[in-house]
């Protein structure tokens, strides 16, 4: 099974068959409180995770999702406008579990209780800086290839560096 490993030094995913050769590699953001484990820190999560559930497969790139549901809305200038304050989660979304108790699970460090994704973003979103609440964002099409190519209980690997 394949696994997906995040660099947040380099602003990078990487997807990785298990002899960990690359299969492919795309720019993204991570927070910009950089790396956390703390509940309310809006900071990304270190260590090993799991993708618990993936949301949103055949919808539209752009779909707008709040509270892991699509809102109706696809994402645009104006109604970006229209909700300044929002923080977009766009086109598909894949929610992540810590696997490392007392690390990133359980408690007050609880991956998946911080509602911490891999998740689409507005193209106006600059990508391989630092910006997002805690999340890994990208662009749309690039996670949705990602999304095609990988499934519930894949292996996230979080690192600050190489």
């Amino acid at each position: 099974m394949p696994y997906i490993e995040v660099n947040l030094a380099q602003q990078q995913l990487a997807l990785r068959d298990d002899n960990d050769a690359l299969l492919a590699r795309y720019t993204i953001s991570t927070a910009a409180n950089g790396a956390g484990e703390q509940m309310h820190s809006e900071c990304t999560p270190l260590g090993l995770h799991m993708i618990r559930a993936k949301i949103g497969a055949g919808c539209q790139p752009g779909t707008v999702f709040v509270g892991r549901r699509p809102t109706g809305e696809r994402y645009s200038p104006v109604l970006k406008q229209e909700h300044p304050d929002r923080d977009w989660i766009l086109t598909r979304i894949m929610w992540l579990s810590g696997l490392e108790p007392g690390r990133n699970r359980l408690g007050n460090v609880d991956t998946m209780r911080r509602y911490i994704y891999i998740h689409g973003a507005p193209d106006e979103d600059i990508m391989g800086v630092p910006s997002s609440h805690g999340c890994i964002k990208m662009r749309d099409a690039d996670l949705i290839d990602l999304f095609g190519r990988v499934d519930t209980g894949t292996r996230v690997i979080i690192k600050q560096d190489v």
